[in-house]
This record gives C-alpha cells, structure tokens and sequence, in this order.
C-alpha cells in the first residue's frame, strides 16, 4: 500500500502529537477524515470538522478522490483567527 505525507499545523499537530507523518493512502478525503478522527479522538475530530486541507498546495473544500499523484502531501490545517 503507498503512503501519502500528513503535515500538521497549530492545533491538528497537537491533536496528532506530531508536525508529520506518512500514512496509508485512502481513496478520498472523506476517508482521510474518517481514519484521523478514528486515530487521534475528539480533538482531531474537532480540528478536520472546521478546519481545511491542502493536497500538494491546493485548497480542497470537497470529500472526493485525492488522485493519482505518485507523491502526495496533506496538509492538515485548524481554522485560522484574525483578518
């Protein structure tokens, strides 16, 4: 099974107890969320809940396929304050 980069930040890396990791690559982001929360409990839980994700530097707002990138890096990311 190939592995994909997990990068944390802020409150994700706290939650995780590390900065990254690899992990065992999903099919989709729904399923990343999925095996985050199941891993790391409640306060992972309530970081993917609000926060937001970068595949290989790019936003991703939806739940579908992560693609077929032979590397890929996941950027956990908590929601940020201020303007």
């Amino acid at each position: 099974m190939s592995q994909i980069t997990l990068r944390y930040f802020a409150a994700a890396a706290a939650a995780a107890g590390t900065e990254e990791e690899s992990w065992p690559r999903p099919e989709t982001l729904a399923q990343l969320r999925t095996s985050l929360a199941d891993a790391y409990g409640p306060d992972m839980a309530a970081v993917l809940r609000a926060g937001s994700f970068l595949i290989n530097g790019v936003v991703r707002k939806d739940d579908g396929a992560l693609g077929s990138d032979d590397s890929l890096t996941v950027d956990v990311l908590p929601p940020f304050a201020g303007g």
